[in-house]
């Protein structure tokens, strides 16, 4: 199958987390095609289970679809060749104020391929220890635990929607618990 070619790409608009670009793409019938690009330095997710089997969960709003939603902790590499590993720790930390002495890779996937090459490495994270929430200037983060079949119903019944969420716990009981 013969794919696309980059002839060209602009930077349209410099954002503080990502970076968008018009991308001038020859397509298989040699026709000439303009497609959005959002660049995005990559991510890490962590699904922290408690000594009880409970899996933490973090509440904040989101203003790309003006609500609050419930996740697995999870933020954005500082810098482009941190290990994602590294990032999964202090996101864990600094959104449910636990540290864990065993973090373990799960799962990797890129959630919006047809625009965005933002890549999430999700980890599984046990042995917790609780300290204390370190949070952004910009974040508001509430924490909760729930049974894992209280979250796989809330994944069926469409109250959890994000997709990196969604990966990391069903990835979690295929991969752990099956």
């Amino acid at each position: 199958m013969q794919g696309n070619k980059r002839i060209g790409r602009s930077l349209v608009r410099r954002g503080n987390k990502v970076n968008f670009y018009c991308d001038k793409m020859q397509i298989p019938d040699g026709r000439i095609e303009y497609y959005d690009f959002i660049s995005h330095k990559g991510a890490a997710a962590v699904v922290p289970i408690l000594e009880n089997g409970k899996i933490l969960m973090v509440k904040q709003y989101r203003n790309s679809i003006d609500r609050f939603t419930l996740e697995i902790p999870a933020g954005a590499l500082d810098y482009e060749d941190e290990p994602f590993i590294e990032c999964a720790r202090r996101e864990l930390r600094e959104e449910t104020g636990y540290s864990c002495d065993n973090i373990e890779f799960l799962v990797s996937n890129y959630s919006t391929v047809a625009i965005c090459n933002e890549r999430i490495d999700i980890f599984i994270a046990r042995n917790l220890s609780l300290g204390q929430q370190d949070l952004d200037d910009d974040e508001f983060i509430d924490v909760y635990e729930y049974d894992l079949e209280e979250l796989k119903s809330m994944i069926f019944e469409g109250k959890i929607q994000d997709a990196k969420t969604i990966c990391g716990i069903l990835a979690y009981e295929s991969k752990f618990l099956r």
